[in-house]
């Protein structure tokens, strides 16, 4: 599967189909909870009026009450002490609460349990083994006998206190004839002492209809809704329908950003042809927008390096040939020297050539190992003003006509002198660069100063050569460039000085700078880096 929509959404079909699995279950638990609730409800009103009646009654009266009820409701009708009963603790302690019971025997069938008396542990039990219309007319005389005990006018209130107390899970009502939502022909039937059974509206319940004998009442039951399992068909199409939205929603997602993606791919391809120049487009804040942003920056970067790499190169071949070219000739000469003191020039001018070619190897391999990464740092606490001092001792007599000497050497107050935390050897290094290119362009004059700050430090070499036009300010420090005006080929060098000097100060996390020296008129390098370094 090599397809990002297809992995997507095959994942979110295996989740779906977990989730309709279990959604199954969940659906079946759930009608039989809801079956159980619906059969206590219908049968809660009619038992809790059989079972309140029995309390106060002794057996005899007990058993002749059940006799009638039970042909009344068509349905056996006994008292059976609760430890007897086939119930499980958590079906006694509900029955012992006062709520109905009703214990699923059969597809259609059930027993239903009603507490009786608390004292004498007794609950009244019917077998149900089919629902008819007998089990409403029975309801209905039962509601008739409690109603007769009272006043005509106070029957509704009473009825409504029955519901109330009895907990019927359906409405009851009394209401005239004429009130009655009935045809001349149920209306007749009512009259006529006859129990009722009509559909609602909607065709989905049932209504029972049944006159008071005696009175000007008719007691309507209902409606009475039919409890209705939810079909696992709905669920199958639920869950066709989920899959193909969420199949639709999740194509037009994922094609995007396969296109995205596969802008990517093609544009890594022709890179790695050589195609250097090549770019994606970086359109939004999401991932694949950062990804192609972070994929820009790395190919502007390889081209960079490879431009880098290839000018190094052509320097490295254009410097290298001169100091070669030079032994050569030496060679030659030396070869038709007719005098020891000729010899004796040409053998100086190889050993000078062979010493130029060692210090631009030396500082080849010097920039490379900077160039490949941080080195090792082993930042300790080092004394500028004795480097300074160190520098231009070892510097200063190299050139005759040229003084090197210390300038404005300034320390903050709150600071212990002129202490820093660097890497010794290399600051020592970047010092030597610095003020030796000074000195090859100097007319007679170079000044090293610092100042050290509470939380930076600062070096600057002056000299009073002709200096740096500020166009060139950010390309001197290049590798292998040198400028034809002021810094002149005859001047010495390489090219590579300065850029191991902004190498050295990098990773110091400082910044190497150039400008014009006020005081001297010439080139002004300053190098300038925290006094503390962060080791973790």
């Amino acid at each position: 599967m090599n397809s990002i929509f297809l992995r997507i959404y095959g994942g979110m079909c295996a989740a779906l189909v977990l989730v309709a699995v279990l959604g199954v279950l969940a659906l079946h638990l759930l009608n039989q909870t809801r079956g159980e609730q619906y059969r206590e409800r219908l049968a809660h009103g009619t038992f809790s009026l059989m079972a309140d009646n029995l309390r106060p009654m002794n057996d005899t009266e007990r058993r002749r009450a059940l006799a009638v009820w039970a042909r009344l409701l068509g349905i056996p009708l006994e008292l059976q002490v609760l430890s007897q009963a086939e119930l499980d603790l958590g079906q006694r302690t509900r029955v012992l609460r006062g709520q109905v019971l009703v214990e699923q025997t059969g597809p259609h069938a059930a027993k239903v349990y009603r507490l009786v008396s608390d004292g004498e542990q007794l609950a009244l039990v019917g077998e149900v083994r089919q629902i008819s219309e007998q089990l409403a007319r029975a309801t209905i005389y039962l509601l008739a006998d409690e109603l007769v005990r009272y006043p005509v006018a106070e029957q509704p209130e009473r009825l409504a206190q029955l519901k109330q107390e009895k907990g019927f899970g359906f409405d009851l009502r009394l209401m005239t004839v004429d009130q009655a939502d009935m045809d001349e022909d149920q209306r007749r039937r009512v009259s006529e002492g006859d129990t009722v059974m009509a559909l609602g509206k909607g065709g989905d319940s049932i209504r029972v209809f049944a006159g008071m004998v005696g009175t000007p009442w008719v007691l309507e039951i209902g409606p009475l809704y039919q409890m209705n399992p939810y079909p696992p068909e709905w669920l199958v199409l639920i869950a066709a329908l989920g899959l193909s939205l969420i199949g639709l929603i999740v194509y037009l997602l994922v094609r995007q950003l396969e296109r995205r993606l596969r802008g990517l791919e093609s544009a890594a391809t022709q890179i790695a042809q050589g195609s250097l120049e090549t770019r994606v487009p970086a359109r939004g804040a999401d991932s694949v927008g950062r990804l192609a942003s972070a994929f820009n920056g790395m190919a502007e970067h390889l081209q960079q390096l490879l431009a880098i790499q290839r000018e190094l190169v052509r320097a490295v071949s254009h410097e290298l040939r001169t100091p070669v070219a030079r032994l050569r000739f030496g060679l030659e000469m030396l070869g038709s020297a007719s005098t020891p003191q000729a010899r004796d020039k040409y053998l100086a001018g190889m050993d000078h050539d062979i010493e130029d070619l060692d210090r631009l190897v030396d500082e080849m391999l010097t920039y490379a190992r900077l160039e490949q990464g941080s080195p090792a740092l082993n930042f300790q606490r080092l004394d500028l003003d004795a480097l300074v001092s160190q520098v231009i001792e070892e510097l200063g007599p190299l050139r005759a006509g040229v003084t090197v000497e210390r300038g404005l050497c300034l320390s903050a107050a709150d600071c212990d002198g002129a202490w820093v935390e660097a890497e010794p050897r290399f600051l020592h290094r970047a010092l030597q660069n610095l003020v030796g290119n000074a000195m090859r362009h100097a007319r007679s004059r170079v000044t090293v100063s610092y100042q050290v700050g509470q939380l930076r430090c600062r070096i600057d070499v002056e000299d009073d050569g002709p200096g740096v036009p500020e166009a060139a300010w950010e390309r001197v420090f290049k590798p292998f460039l040198r400028l034809d005006d002021s810094r002149a080929r005859a001047s010495g060098g390489h090219g590579l000085g300065l850029s191991i000097v902004r190498r050295i100060i990098h990773w110091h996390d400082g910044r190497a700078l150039i400008g014009k020296s006020k005081s001297l008129g010439g080139a002004c390098f300053s190098l300038s880096w925290p006094r503390h370094q962060d080791r973790s």
